[in-house]
């Protein structure tokens, strides 16, 4: 059982919204996933809002043999960057 980790598109036409999901490699595109990782809302305004990830069970699958597609990867080093600016961001009162 090959695992990958890709983008699986949900929402209406012209509001797209996507799962992160791992599945099977064989399955389709509307198949049904093994676990739901994260999100990714391309018309949301800020990176944070745009893209929101289990870093644990992302690893997780990693770790255990699964491939991650090229834009699942770019958006997990995208939404860790957004996680590591925002502790790292001073708190304004």
């Amino acid at each position: 059982m090959a695992v990958v980790l890709r983008l699986q598109r949900i929402g209406k036409r012209t509001q797209p919204h996507y799962r992160m999901v791992a599945i099977e490699k064989t399955r389709g595109p509307h198949g049904v996933p093994i676990e739901v990782i994260g999100h990714y809302n391309p018309k949301a305004d800020k990176v944070a809002q745009k893209v929101t990830v289990n870093i644990e069970k992302y690893e997780g699958w990693i770790k255990n043999g699964a491939q991650a597609s090229d834009t699942v990867s770019s958006l997990f080093s995208k939404a860790k960057k957004a996680a590591k600016a925002a502790v790292s961001a001073p708190v304004q009162k």
